[in-house]
């Protein structure tokens, strides 16, 4: 089935999806080693049986990646190259330049506070991003992009989509996220940890008080964390903040392994 879709001039979110999946044998997120051998192999016979050559953007990465056993590519890499119809998951990146835009995203859709986006939440996010891109759909497209949206990024299946989870939208490079995971903690030493910084014991931290804290984690996670990245990950972070003042639930969605 993937091959057949392979060889579409425009392929639907849902197919796109079963593709990804597809070649994805180990279901951790990346098409890579053999599977990313297997795919670009598939691809050319694909494109071929269907009389179609390749695009410029097919090429460039069969180009980088046909010799390479060690090269792996995510969801949003393969967007890139497939002819995916509205290629609605690139809208995702273009909204969502930087870590920071990406935490403002979350704090904005996140509407109940609860911690993750939920399936209406999605959707609405969907929606507006659509709208500002001028792009024609109906609400039988926009469920579809809400449900397929939902079954890429929610690893776990529970429905709705946390921040580690929605944060694959970002590169890697930008993905902070991603490095933070080496030093998440259990709820309790997160507890600890908070009402040492939170100097002042107001219930939340300021600029300063986080910037503290990044600098000793910095320091003792030093080959995880960068410490000329500090005004990076503090922007990143501060979005999460309620005009200036990051409350224990908001900082723990980064920081804390386990739920508030």
């Amino acid at each position: 089935m993937a091959n057949a879709y392979l060889q579409g001039v425009e392929i639907s979110a849902s197919q796109f999806l079963d593709i990804f999946h597809h070649y994805d044998n180990d279901g951790n997120g990346y098409i890579e080693g053999k599977e990313l051998q297997n795919f670009i192999k598939e691809l050319q016979q694909a494109r071929k049986q269907a009389g179609l050559e390749l695009t410029d953007k097919m090429k460039a990465f069969v180009e980088k990646y046909e010799q390479n056993a060690d090269g792996k590519i995510g969801i949003i890499e393969l967007a890139q190259i497939l002819p995916t119809e509205e290629n609605f998951l690139l809208f995702f990146r273009q909204q969502l330049k930087s870590c920071a835009e990406f935490m403002q995203a979350w704090r904005t859709y996140d509407a109940d506070h609860s911690g993750y986006i939920e399936a209406d939440e999605l959707k609405n996010f969907l929606k507006d991003l659509l709208q500002r891109a001028k792009k024609p759909y109906d609400e039988k497209k926009l469920e579809e992009y809400t449900l397929t949206t939902l079954k890429i990024f929610d690893s776990n299946r529970d429905g709705k989509l946390c921040l580690s989870e929605m944060a694959r939208l970002l590169p890697d490079q930008e993905n902070f996220l991603l490095k933070f995971q080496g030093v998440k903690m259990a709820r309790k030493e997160f507890n600890k940890i908070f009402e040492l910084y939170d100097q002042d014991r107001n219930g939340y931290m300021d600029e300063n008080e986080l910037d503290a804290l990044l600098k000793d984690l910095c320091l003792k996670n030093n080959k995880v964390l960068e410490v000329s990245k500090i005004p990076t990950y503090k922007s990143a972070i501060m979005a999460l903040s309620d005009g200036g003042k990051l409350y224990r639930t908001e900082l723990a969605l980064v920081l804390c392994a386990e739920e508030m």
